[in-house]
């Protein structure tokens, strides 16, 4: 009896976890097509295949659950990078990274692409927890960008890191805002072009 009773509710249980982590990862996509501010309850649990009220069975708040899909994002945002590079010969890694980031397909893709671009200058004006989550993202980028540099380990890696991330993603959330595709497409060449490291 206690043993049937025991697996009843580990089985509610991991089902409670796949809801919770289903309605995260809605809200991750969300966040990135439409903004902290433009993300509701209502929309994230309906988009889930959810009522509005089992919402409150899964979060304390609207905000904790945006803390949660915007780490749910940077992740998915390092592990798609990290993939990138780990398919690559250590010489080519830098280039394969910014030829994915800077791509028409990355521009395109906004609820599957990089938070920082999507969400960039929303995010100073968010909680506090929001906020820490994207200073790890941008940490961690930072640190795999420089990583794919000869000198990793040297200050001037690190600093490199810093302008070509800030690039990219500057790069990105313009190509982004324009509506004049050939403009779009310029920013991401010239971005491009003055990032990747020269062939010998």
């Amino acid at each position: 009896m206690t043993i049937m009773r025991k697996s009843t509710l580990n089985a509610r249980a991991a089902a409670k976890d796949a809801t919770h982590e289903r309605i995260v990862s809605v809200a991750a996509r969300v966040i990135r097509r439409s903004g902290y501010d433009g993300t509701g309850v209502a929309d994230i649990m309906k988009e889930a295949g959810l009522t509005h009220g089992a919402f409150y069975s899964h979060f304390v708040s609207r905000e904790a659950m945006l803390a949660e899909a915007a780490g749910k994002a940077c992740a998915e945002s390092a592990t798609a990078a990290a993939d990138v590079v780990a398919k690559e010969p250590p010489g080519n890694a830098m280039a394969a990274m910014l030829g994915a980031y800077l791509s028409k397909a990355h521009v395109e893709n906004v609820e599957l692409g990089c938070p920082l671009a999507a969400l960039g200058s929303e995010t100073s004006r968010q909680t506090p927890e929001v906020r820490r989550v994207a200073t790890r993202h941008i940490k961690e980028m930072i640190d795999l960008v420089a990583r794919q540099s000869p000198d990793w380990g040297q200050p001037s890696a690190h600093e490199r890191a810093v302008v070509m991330l800030s690039t990219m993603v500057g790069a990105l959330l313009l190509a982004r805002a324009v509506d004049d595709p050939g403009l779009s497409d310029g920013l991401r060449e010239a971005a491009l072009k003055h990032l990747l490291p020269p062939t010998h």
